[in-house]
């Protein structure tokens, strides 16, 4: 018997001449996210020289929706004539302006019907069982403080600058320390720490807060690199369980995503620091890891009151200071050369 799949919905960006006529046609099909600039290594490479080396991303969700990001160009990027300072959802023939160039995006949101050969329907059911499973995660979600005053006392062409290059440099030391930006949301960022064995090593919850301090010293930085009125802050949320996690790339550039109740309490979590006074709350399961390492002198206890939950849950806070003054105390401002609990042994 044949096995009928459907094909993702066809989504395009096609560039267009001064005089409004097709030129190239490039497609989003089979991917998560495609970075655009003029760089060798963007997946649409725009040769121009108005548009900048990592000029902007371009997103798809889970649910099919595509959203453009200004990574911080110089020339900026606009939709439909509006310059483009926080992830943006794109429509079907939306216009598009990156630096001087002009594409158009075209969503066709219905599905075809692609009838398998009945020799390859095996193949298939064994990569599609694959596509969702249920994983330990570590979710971390780091969103900007006071981004309400930013907006109104600077340049919307300053705020698209600042929020881009926050946006490109968060995604680069995700990246070094193993894992992506899964989401741009608004002024925040979440990205997610797959854990295959289903048992975090302390080391590798180690490496997250190590990965959330530099995010946090970009942060505090980009005042010296723009004119800002003030220093930019940023509140972080960890959580660690279970989760779907889906593959939304192709075979060759596999992409994951979360989503579940351990994603949406790392949400909460980062929100709920507002109102606690800490820079960064971890949910319990990452405490009881962390705990097993050692690494928990740092955190002070809390709880949380949570919709739909008639029992306040525990939580752990601290400010970036403390966090950063216990890895220098016991020796983990540098990844070791080995792993730490290799021997069994507990990190102090």
């Amino acid at each position: 018997m044949h096995t009928v799949i459907s094909t993702a919905p066809s989504a395009q960006l096609v560039r267009l001449s001064p005089a409004g006529k097709p030129v190239e046609t490039f497609s989003l099909v089979g991917g998560g996210t495609w970075t655009v600039g003029r760089s060798d290594r963007a997946a649409i490479v725009l040769n121009n020289p108005w548009i900048s080396r990592m000029h902007a991303l371009i997103q798809r969700l889970e649910v099919d929706e595509f959203y453009v990001i200004d990574l911080g160009s110089r020339n900026g990027t606009f939709v439909n004539g509006r310059r483009v300072t926080v992830p943006v959802r794109l429509h079907h023939r939306d216009d598009l302006m990156f630096g001087e160039t002009r594409l158009q995006f075209t969503y066709d949101g219905s599905r075809v019907a692609v009838p398998l050969k009945p020799e390859l329907a095996a193949e298939w059911d064994r990569v599609t069982s694959q596509m969702k499973v249920r994983c330990l995660i570590t979710a971390v979600v780091m969103d900007l403080r006071d981004f309400t005053p930013l907006v109104r006392q600077v340049p919307e062409e300053l705020l698209a600058q600042v929020v881009g290059t926050w946006f490109r440099q968060a995604g680069d030391i995700l990246q070094r320390y193993g894992s992506r930006v899964d989401k741009y949301i608004g002024d925040a960022v979440m990205a997610v720490w797959l854990h295959p064995q289903n048992t975090p090593h302390p080391y590798d919850l180690l490496r997250i807060l190590k990965a959330v301090l530099a995010i946090q010293k970009t942060t505090a930085n980009l005042h010296l690199q723009y004119p800002l009125p003030f220093p930019l802050r940023m509140g972080s949320g960890i959580n660690t369980g279970f989760a779907m996690v889906g593959n939304t790339g192709s075979g060759h550039r596999p992409e994951y995503t979360a989503i579940g109740d351990t994603v949406n309490l790392a949400f909460q979590l980062e929100a709920a620091t507002r109102t606690l006074g800490f820079d960064l709350l971890v949910g319990g399961t990452t405490h009881s890891h962390l705990e097993a390492g050692g690494l928990t002198a740092w955190l002070t206890p809390g709880q949380i009151t949570l919709k739909y939950q008639p029992e306040p849950l525990p939580i752990w806070g601290s400010t970036y200071g403390d966090l950063q003054e216990f890895l220098h105390t016991y020796g983990f401002a540098e990844p070791p050369t080995q792993n730490p609990l290799s021997d069994g042994r507990r990190f102090v």
